[in-house]
């Protein structure tokens, strides 16, 4: 792999070799990212067969329509509040997520919460990718049926068609990955709107077949006691959190690229308790009338579109699904690792080389079976939430209590014991002891045998444990300056 080239950091103590022209700081020119582009991030997050299929099996949970409803617009309102306390940091600090977190763990410390975040992205992106296969497979056999035959043989688990469909979304993803942040931007405005076309027909369509006429008082599962539906609704929240518990703790990847706080809240405030929250109840409308109309939840829109009787509703509504879920996986699944990724190795990995790295590795873990298992949204969901629920805590309570809002920019790319995030070796002992013992506690909960209402509190407790934990720390033994300078040129 060819070394990538430096841009010189101005104040950057040290040889600056933690930093190339992909993971150093945001200027004035590359700050593109407005209210709208905010906002169409957020739409692209939600707006996805995953986040479909997500809201869906909640209902399976037991409770009914309108219960699952208010439980996921609770998850939805701690997700806002969270993005802003990660959106405001990252757009004043102006770095991509892994040197953000090299103030709180150290600069070769923060490699340890950047491949985690990359490992979680790497499994989605595999599994988005898949799931827009699906979109595009219902799409060429509507077109042409005698590719049937092509979906009889199988390897590895996936049909000779699969292969196609995945491999032809996964190389498109690529390409969209090859020419940068700003081609991202334009991919996220597009996608995030495209899926609200399809969903609104599809809606259309399943309710004309209901008679137009749902019950919000169903349910796909078996009726819950008092104490049960308290505890699937605490649930249903943090599930709802742990599903976009990756994206929110890398958020700082795309909010540094907003030119001000305003753009950041007010593109929070419109893309997630507003926009997160009318898609979830067009999922759940969706779902209640499928339930009347086939006796049955289909947790896939998919399904819902191949059962279409005209061609063309078909073709359209398969190209406007694979489309969001394409984009969604640029936006959430692909950013990321490949910044994470470079983040292990500047000189050599660059944000390009960390895609390639990515996509790689997402058809290695092969997605299909991963999501063919009944059990592995609930358990994937809660292990998502046991690693990064630590990590945001530790992030927030490290930047808002102990650095009082002050990062020495400069400094995050010094690679000499002089430098201020070096602590022991470039790593930090406080944060990294804090992450294990919050982490294993949190995959203790995560993993917990036939319990999913406690599976689901795996996020909150490894957020929590994990913020005491670095607060408790650094209170007995302060190893940060409060008083960092806060002047926009050192420091963010």
């Amino acid at each position: 792999m060819t070394e990538t080239r430096v841009r010189p950091l101005d104040g950057a103590p040290g040889s600056s070799t933690l930093v190339n022209d992909d993971l150093a700081p945001t200027t004035k020119e590359t700050a593109t990212w407005r209210t709208w582009d905010i906002f169409c991030l957020w739409m692209t997050s939600a707006h996805s067969i995953a986040s479909y299929g997500f809201a869906v099996g909640m209902l399976a949970l037991g409770m009914t329509g309108w219960q699952t409803m208010l439980a996921l617009f609770t998850g939805v309102l701690v997700l806002w509040l969270g993005s802003n306390l990660v959106g405001v940091a990252g757009q004043k600090v102006g770095v991509p997520f892994p040197v953000f977190a090299r103030a709180a763990f150290g600069v070769f410390g923060a490699n340890v919460p950047a491949l985690l975040r990359a490992i979680v992205a790497v499994f989605w992106y595999g599994i988005q990718t898949y799931l827009a296969s699906t979109a595009l497979m219902v799409l060429l056999l509507r077109v042409s049926p005698g590719l049937a035959s092509w979906t009889e043989s199988s390897f590895l688990g996936l049909s000779t068609l699969g292969w196609i469909a995945f491999l032809v979304l996964w190389t498109v993803q690529l390409a969209i990955i090859n020419y940068g942040m700003e081609v991202v931007r334009k991919a996220s405005d597009f996608a995030g709107p495209a899926v609200w076309l399809g969903m609104i027909a599809l809606a259309i369509w399943i309710l004309g077949k209901a008679e137009w006429s749902i019950d919000f008082n169903a349910r796909a599962g078996a009726p819950l006691s008092g104490g049960a539906t308290v505890a699937a609704f605490v649930g249903v929240a943090f599930l709802m959190v742990s599903f976009m518990a990756g994206p929110l703790v890398n958020y700082a990847d795309f909010a540094r690229f907003a030119p001000s706080k305003r753009a950041v809240l007010r593109g929070n405030a419109w893309g997630i308790p507003f926009n997160e929250t009318a898609f979830v109840i067009l999922s759940i409308v969706i779902s209640l009338a499928t339930l009347k109309v086939y006796g049955k939840v289909l947790s896939d829109p998919v399904e819902l579109v191949a059962d279409i009787d005209s061609d063309v509703v078909v073709i359209v509504a398969a190209v406007l699904f694979a489309t969001a879920t394409v984009g969604i996986n640029v936006v959430l699944n692909f950013v990321s690792p490949s910044y994470d990724f470079s983040n292990a190795a500047p000189r050599y990995i660059s944000f390009r080389a960390g895609g390639i790295i990515t996509a790689v590795l997402s058809i290695l873990v092969m997605p299909w079976k991963l999501w063919a298992n009944q059990d592995f949204i609930i358990y994937f969901l809660g292990g998502v939430g046991a690693l990064m629920g630590p990590v945001f805590g530790i992030l927030i309570v490290d930047y808002y209590l102990v650095r009082r809002q002050h990062t020495a920019v400069a400094e995050l790319y010094a690679d000499t014991p002089e430098g201020r995030y070096w602590f022991s070796r470039g790593f930090n002992p406080k944060a990294l002891t804090a992450l294990a013992l919050s982490g294993t506690v949190a995959v203790i909960v995560a993993l917990a045998p036939d319990s999913r209402e406690v599976t689901a509190l795996s996020w909150p407790v490894g957020a929590a444990l994990g913020a005491l934990l670095m607060y408790a720390f650094e209170s007995a033994r302060p190893s940060v300056s409060r008083s960092e300078s806060a002047s926009r040129s050192a420091t963010g």
